[in-house]
């Protein structure tokens, strides 16, 4: 298939040196239009003439005319081989394959029709948010469904079967440690419907003892007609792989996000024309949707137009306002750092007092929930405070909103870090093995029996807690507030106005509630699966009171709606919790009394444990594989495949500079042809509105040109063609075609 389109190189000549002469014939004008090739044949390979197959659905002609090509084109069926009749059958059918694989898959995405009405009438901002939730929900399911398959599944079958297993070999002396193997789960009998919700809430009694915690499972190795299934290992390395698995996840999630930031510059490519001719979202389907697009686009000029003044009155500052203002901010940092410091005291404090105090009834609960209330209430007085005080700070819009992105981050992420060093403190009696309430178990066995529990526990509450809170907002706050606001004509109440949709704080608090998640996995397995009915009733809620109760912000930022900022945002919860995992696996001894590592010294004593008891060939390849004549060449290759890589990425960084010049050029260029074409209307309009008296040298036997009122008139003399300016439609400018 070829498509022919006539050259109109020559149309700029002086075939149209006058008006007479524009009227073409109907052959040459017609030669212009689309043409198509009947003698050309069907796509032969799919692969080499790929892109002419596309060419005939982008023909600009109806449907009819494009069957009857198609038929034309399976009449002239060229011969080919049989291999390339099985290849062609073969790729077709691959691809429809393709093709309806994403037509079912498109239809089973979760919320999908959900998403298109969020995006529709809130814009991509407030659907970024939704699309992290939804990747959120697909992770930690897929991540229950590594535990339940290798540790929570295998485990429920040799309970119920009764499996012969056999306990492992205790790889400590448990000479001495007679007090550190008693645990005593207090089971009572629920008399009282109080004490099972007490229960509920707080992880004890009939839910400490079971498969939601570490201390339920067992250290044994189930042996049965040749099969052999190690509980250790298996909950060790399915810990491992899932926490590879949410990186690898995340990674892949930001590399896609990555290409279109990189493609776009950062947001910053073309600037203010982007910005206006790009920055619409068309998929806007609500009036207030759109009047609140419109305050944004312009809301993001004035940001723009104000990081300029303020950038040019700080070049502008003498040495003295320099000093003051810096000062200044140097100061407010001080305060502000001092705040975040005390609510990392005060967290350290309640989590100190709530292990300390052993209480029942609802007192109990509250002083069990005490850590989980002052991180919250850390979380929203701190960041007030600190936004309030960086109006006095004097930084650009942008600038500032970055300072309260990452002050939030810090605080909500270290936060939860101080929690989970206070209670390894509280566990290792502060790193003092040999003191009194840590010998001699190596632990603090008087108040902890089983601390992997109690850990687990501590994350299980802060989950709960966390959903507890954000129901008890939307239906305390953000529901009454849009019944006042709706039903109340008082100044004060349109003032305050309904709630706004902040995407940057509604995502770090999904991004908090995912690193607990990630801190307790290894100590509750089930904790995945918890948060997966967390965050699917979250979407539902913010959706209902998205639409009903809540206007999106006025006031975006570029990073707040953008997914690569969100991942890398996950990514450093997802460094914080590995350091809680590798810290526990490596460092901290297991509890004798339960768990299955309760007789190993550490719970990486199980991977070199188990490597022994693997046959001579096995132990050969992975020693082989750990050893120098292997780690050598691979890191060799590693390093050439990096040097590769990094070069390419030159290459591709160098062209990419260029294209950029280039478009800088080509626009720089066509400010120059449209000054030109300024001008030359310009001059054009001038001798129109003056007009000149024309004369006409006559060269043969005729006497004086014939005027009419010192106006020269052609229609005296019909032989000759007078010169005249013409004007160029196709170009809409003006070329004199007198020679």
């Amino acid at each position: 298939m070829e498509l022919t389109v006539l050259n109109t190189a020559d149309f700029n000549s002086s075939h149209y040196g006058s008006l007479r002469a524009r009227k073409a014939p109907y052959s040459e004008v017609n030669e212009s239009a689309v043409q198509f090739d009947w003698s050309s044949r069907p796509v032969e390979d799919e692969d080499e003439n790929s892109n002419k197959m596309q060419n005939l659905k982008e023909l600009p002609l109806h449907m009819g005319l494009k069957k009857a090509i198609r038929q034309v084109q399976q009449m002239r069926v060229p011969v080919v081989s049989s291999w390339g009749s099985w290849r062609f059958r073969h790729s077709k059918s691959f691809q429809r394959f393709r093709e309806d694989l994403a037509s079912v898959s498109s239809l089973l995405e979760l919320w999908r029709k959900s998403m298109h009405q969020i995006g529709g009438h809130f814009g991509g901002g407030v659907q970024s948010y939704f699309l992290f939730l939804r990747f959120l929900v697909i992770l930690n399911f897929l991540s229950f469904l590594l535990m339940a398959g290798f540790v929570i599944i295998p485990s429920i079958v040799f309970h119920s079967v009764n499996s012969s297993g056999q306990l492992m070999v205790p790889s400590v002396n448990l000479s001495g440690v007679d007090v550190c193997l008693p645990y005593d789960v207090q089971l009572q009998p629920l008399t009282i419907y109080y004490t099972y919700f007490l229960d509920l809430l707080s992880g004890t009694g009939f839910m400490e003892y079971s498969y939601l915690f570490y201390g339920f499972y067992n250290n044994t190795e189930v042996t049965s007609n040749g099969f052999s299934y190690n509980i250790p290992l298996a909950y060790l390395l399915t810990a491992a792989f899932y926490f590879l698995f949410c990186l690898i996840c995340i990674v892949v999630r930001m590399g896609g996000v990555a290409r279109v930031v990189i493609a776009m510059d950062g947001g910053r490519l073309g600037g203010y024309s982007v910005l206006v001719f790009t920055g619409w979202d068309h998929g806007l389907q609500d009036q207030r949707a759109v009047k609140v697009k419109h305050n944004n686009l312009r809301y993001r000029l004035q940001v723009d137009l104000e990081e300029e003044r303020i950038k040019r009155k700080a070049e502008s500052l003498t040495l003295s306002q320099a000093f003051l203002l810096y000062s200044l901010r140097i100061f407010l940092h001080l305060i502000i750092l001092a705040m975040i410091v005390a609510a990392f005291f005060a967290i350290s404090y309640a989590t100190q007092y709530s292990q300390s105090q052993q209480q029942d009834g609802i007192v109990g609960l509250l002083l069990q929930y005490l850590p989980s209330m002052v991180i919250t209430a850390s979380n929203f007085v701190v960041p007030f405070l600190c936004d309030q005080i960086a109006n006095l700070e004097k930084y650009s819009p942008s600038v500032t909103v970055i300072l309260a992105l990452l002050r939030a981050v810090f605080l909500r992420l270290v936060s939860l870090g101080v929690l989970l060093f206070t209670l390894w403190e509280k566990i290792t009696c502060k790193g003092n093995i040999t003191a009194q309430n840590c010998s001699p178990c190596s632990y603090n066995y008087t108040q902890y029996q089983c601390w992997e529990t109690r850990v687990g526990q501590e994350m299980y509450k802060l989950t709960l807690f966390d959903f507890l809170i954000t129901i008890a907002v939307m239906v305390l706050v953000e529901f009454p507030r849009r019944l006042v606001v709706d039903h109340c004509s008082c100044k004060l109440a349109q003032l305050v106005g309904r709630q706004e949709f902040v995407v940057a704080a509604n995502v770090l608090a999904l991004v908090y509630g995912q690193t607990v998640v990630w801190c307790g996995a290894l100590f509750c397995p089930m904790l995945p699966l918890i948060n997966t009915i967390k965050f699917i009733i979250i979407f539902y809620c913010k959706k209902v009171t998205l639409f009903q109760n809540c206007r999106p912000a006025v006031r975006t930022f570029r990073s707040t709606s953008s997914n690569f900022f969100i991942f890398l945002v996950l990514l450093f919860g997802w460094v914080l919790s590995s350091v809680v995992l590798i810290y526990s696996i490596a460092s901290i001894h297991p509890s004798y009394g339960c768990g299955p590592f309760r007789f190993s010294s550490s719970m990486w004593y199980v991977i070199p444990g188990s490597f022994h008891s693997l046959s001579n060939t096995t132990q050969q390849f992975l020693l082989y594989i750990g050893s120098q004549a292997f780690s050598i060449p691979l890191f060799i290759l590693s390093c050439v495949v990096m040097c590769y890589v990094a070069a390419l990425a030159s290459v591709y960084g160098k062209t990419i500079n260029l294209l950029k010049k280039q478009h800088k050029l080509e626009g720089r260029d066509k400010q120059f042809l449209v000054k030109q074409i300024k001008e030359l209307n310009e001059n054009l309009y001038r001798d129109e509105q003056q007009p000149q008296v024309r004369t006409r040298d006559d060269r043969g036997a005729r006497g004086a040109v014939p005027r009419w009122e010192e106006n020269y008139n052609s229609a005296f003399e019909p032989d000759e063609e007078p010169a005249m300016l013409t004007r160029d439609f196709r170009n809409s400018g003006f070329y004199n075609t007198a020679t």
